[in-house]
C-alpha cells in the first residue's frame, strides 16, 4: 500500500470515502497496473499484495471506483469479461485494431466542449468518459498485410 495518497486516493477522502486498506490495496494494484485488468487479474494481484483482504472487498472497492468514475469497464478484445481501465483525469481513449486486436492507446480527445453540451442539452452533469475508436492499426492496413477473416 502507498505511503503518500494518489490523486484518485485523495478524491476518494475529498468524496466521504473512508480510506480502508483494501480500497488503498486495490487502487494501488490498478494503479501499478496501468488499470488493464480483468476483476479475476485484479484478485490475484490484490491477494498476492495482501492476502488478508477478501473477494467482496475487492468488489466492492471496484464496484465504488467505477461509480466515481475512477475506473470504467470496456469490452477489448469483444470479450465477455470486462477489463478495467483508470480514467486518468475522467478520461480514457484506445484505438483498437479489429484485425489483431492491438490497443493503442491515446490522450488527446478535446471533447470538452462536446461534455459540456450534453451536459447542457440532457441536464447531467458528466465525471469521465471512455472512448473507443475501432479500424486496423498502421500494420495491418500496410499494402502486404494478411486481414484475418472472421
Amino acid at each position: 500500500m502507498p505511503e503518500i495518497l494518489s490523486q484518485r486516493a485523495l478524491r476518494l477522502r475529498e468524496g466521504g470515502h473512508k480510506l480502508t486498506h483494501a480500497r488503498l490495496t486495490v487502487l494501488d494494484v490498478l494503479e501499478k497496473s496501468d488499470g488493464h485488468l480483468t476483476s479475476a487479474g485484479l484478485l490475484e494481484k490484490v491477494t498476492a499484495a495482501d492476502p488478508t483482504i477478501g473477494r467482496a472487498s475487492v468488489f466492492r472497492a471496484l464496484d465504488l471506483f467505477t461509480r466515481l468514475s475512477l475506473v470504467r469497464p470496456t469490452y477489448i478484445d469483444s470479450s465477455v469479461t470486462p477489463s478495467y481501465v483508470l480514467l486518468p483525469d475522467g478520461h480514457h481513449h484506445h484505438v483498437i485494431c479489429t484485425n489483431c486486436g492491438r490497443v493503442i492507446e491515446f490522450a488527446d480527445c478535446d471533447l470538452t466542449a462536446l461534455a459540456s453540451e450534453l451536459e447542457t442539452r440532457l441536464g447531467v452533469k458528466i465525471h469521465g468518459h471512455l472512448l473507443e475508436f475501432y479500424g486496423l492499426c498502421g500494420n495491418c492496413s500496410a499494402p502486404d498485410a494478411k486481414i484475418e477473416e472472421s
